[in-house]
């Protein structure tokens, strides 16, 4: 593989700025480890894992790439700022156990504090030789700067609104985000940008504008590895560009709305979105939603998918992925350098 070389891939020591978005009930240790074994650099979404089912999910990884004891694993884990408000008073805190587990990275999104997440991973990492990696979402120049400057996080990702699951309701599209962040950060943290990749070409153009790496979720939920279904997949594959909205009605009949003001997802537009629309009350869509599933139905289904469902038609290994958009994007950045010549 011939490395793109950016601040990114020097801080992360990987031969292609391409993440795999941590992805709450898509992401598997075995799509974070083929991402990471191909050149890239894998994350996986926490999400409601117990420390027991995550620290599997960081031993498995390790065992995959060989990686002996007290080798810090190419990884990284996602977590959720209002998830982590609610497990770490608990009897059971994830985020200080799985420090020990040695990911390469923790990435926070989505909360009213994130701050104190990103202090507790410094305090804990002054006592020993490893750093941890910290990346955080924003959706705006002056979230970017706060994370960069007032928390000293290492890794900014810039979420546009095309992205896929969760993020800012009032995000501008990713084009126009990336570079009004990159303006506001003169002090050089890196911009890793997010949502609605999924070609080889697009990284090459976002590279372009100056982000450091690309991160694409959507993309790897077409994958062998991922932990959706078949028949998830096969609505997936059936997705055009306009196939998905943002709205928080996918979580009001799936019970998980508990999110930030300013903070919904975007989903596969089925008949939840339908239902919805047609003004249906909350308690209608959720018996719909119900009956729907317990049939074992599609048309119901909560699919967390971004834009750029409508760009991708097959299902194939992760480790295909990275090198087919790692390869496009090379040959894109060569034909843009030809412009000039």
């Amino acid at each position: 593989m011939q490395p793109i070389n950016t601040s990114l891939t020097k801080l992360l020591n990987i031969k292609t700025p391409i993440l795999a978005a941590p992805m709450a009930f898509a992401s598997t240790a075995e799509l974070t480890a083929a991402v990471s074994a191909s050149g890239g650099f894998g994350l996986f979404g926490a999400g409601f894992d117990t420390t027991e089912q995550l620290k599997e999910t960081i031993q498995t990884v390790r065992t995959k790439l060989s990686l002996p004891k007290g080798v810090p694993v190419p990884m990284g884990i996602g977590f959720i700022g209002w998830i982590l408000d609610m497990t770490e008073p608990s009897d059971d805190p994830r985020l200080e156990a799985i420090l020990t587990e040695l990911p390469v990275a923790v990435w926070f999104a989505f909360g009213e504090d994130l701050g104190k997440y990103v202090a507790q991973v410094k305090a804990f990492d002054a006592k020993r030789s490893h750093k941890t990696t910290i990346f955080v979402i924003v959706s705006s120049a002056a979230d970017a700067v706060r994370a960069a400057t007032e928390w000293g996080v290492d890794v900014i990702v810039a979420q546009g609104n095309e992205a896929g699951g969760h993020g800012s309701s009032i995000s501008p599209p990713l084009l126009d985000l990336i570079p009004s962040v990159l303006a506001a950060l003169p002090n050089g943290t890196p911009v890793v940008a997010a949502g609605g990749v999924a070609t080889g070409s697009q990284v090459a153009a976002l590279l372009a504008m100056g982000a450091a790496g690309v991160v694409l979720g959507t993309r790897f939920l077409f994958t062998n590895e991922c932990r959706y279904t078949d028949q998830i997949k096969s609505v997936l594959v059936d997705a055009d560009l306009r196939a998905t909205q943002r709205s928080l009605c996918f979580d009001e009949v799936n019970r998980t709305n508990f999110w930030p003001p300013f903070h919904d997802g975007r989903a596969i537009a089925n008949h939840i979105w339908e239902d919805y629309t047609s003004g249906l009350t909350l308690e209608e869509r959720m018996k719909k939603h119900d009956e729907s599933n317990a049939k074992g139905d599609k048309e119901r289904l909560v699919i967390w998918a971004g834009v750029g469902a409508g760009l991708t038609k097959e299902i194939k290994p992760a480790a295909d992925v990275v090198k087919e958009i790692h390869e496009s994007a090379i040959k894109s950045l060569k034909t843009a350098a030809s412009l000039l010549s």
